[in-house]
């Protein structure tokens, strides 16, 4: 358990401490001083949080009657008083003693949530054209927090990519009013341009001729490679199962429907559905 992250502020480490620390933490200064018992009940709670929250916090502690001029500095009126600096400025405080949970629910407004880090690997994968992991840690980001709108755009647009167009388009009836910006338009281009894309002259050719000949097994594997060319993944998948409810030995059909629910990204639903339906199938 590293205590490094606790330290006390004088006016030798002051600058070091708030002004290049803060570029990469979030600060926690404590004023307090020896004759204060207030601050005595507050101090340990502060320093267990910075332990837990090591790689993120650094405790600051200022002896108020030590450091008169950094006090001064600040212009402390009253003990204990806890200040949370980000980027060299100031971002919060409180006087007086707060709960655990009450300095937790502090911190979470200051400290990145659990989601930001997944969103900025997703973002990096989609820049790289690596759609399936783009979209498996989008998908992460949101089930950690739907209410994140970052997360909840970021998963559209990867579901776009990875040819989950009605996936996608739940996702993006979701997005309120309020988030409807210049990404938010350009997913729903992208999506409408996708949408087309699927629609080939090709593909509907196919599917009336299997409108026109229900009992064509092989039509309907042919139909289902289409769709899946055409990233219609849950489409193809429905079309390989008529087949394998008819015949569970016909042809190919078991290896396309394993091949499909294997190209989906980690995360997909569709994937987790269609595997228990093919197990159920083959046993």
């Amino acid at each position: 358990m590293s205590e490094s992250n606790i330290v006390n502020l004088d006016l030798q480490n002051f600058q070091q401490v708030l002004l290049e620390g803060s570029k990469e933490k979030l600060i926690i200064i404590d004023f307090w001083a020896d004759w204060c018992e207030p601050c005595k009940q507050l101090m340990p709670v502060l320093e267990k949080l910075a332990i837990q929250y090591s790689d993120q916090i650094i405790l600051a502690k200022i002896n108020c009657d030590e450091q008169q001029e950094l006090a001064a500095q600040f212009g402390i009126r009253s003990l204990p008083t806890v200040a949370f600096f980000k980027d060299g400025q100031p971002v919060d405080s409180f006087g007086g003693v707060k709960t655990e949970g009450e300095i937790r629910e502090i911190l979470t407004k200051h400290l990145p949530s659990p989601s930001d880090d997944l969103i900025q690997q997703a973002h990096v994968a989609m820049g790289e054209g690596d759609t399936n992991t783009a979209y498996t840690l989008a998908k992460q980001a949101y089930d950690l927090d739907n209410t994140n709108m970052q997360a909840l755009k970021l998963l559209a647009e990867a579901a776009v990519d990875a040819g989950r167009l009605d996936q996608a388009k739940e996702l993006v009836a979701k997005i309120p009013l309020v988030e409807q910006d210049s990404d938010y338009q350009r997913i729903k281009g992208k999506l409408e341009l996708a949408e087309d894309a699927a629609d080939s002259p090709e593909l509907r050719a196919l599917q009336e001729q299997v409108e026109n000949n229900p009992d064509d097994l092989a039509l309907k594997l042919q139909l289902a490679l289409k769709f899946h060319e055409a990233n219609r993944d849950e489409e193809a998948l429905q079309q390989v199962f008529i087949v394998l409810g008819r015949d569970v030995n016909f042809a190919d059909a078991k290896k396309y429907a394993l091949d499909i629910i294997n190209s989906l990204p980690d995360g997909d639903p569709l994937a987790a559905t269609y595997r228990r339906k093919l197990y159920s199938t083959m046993y």
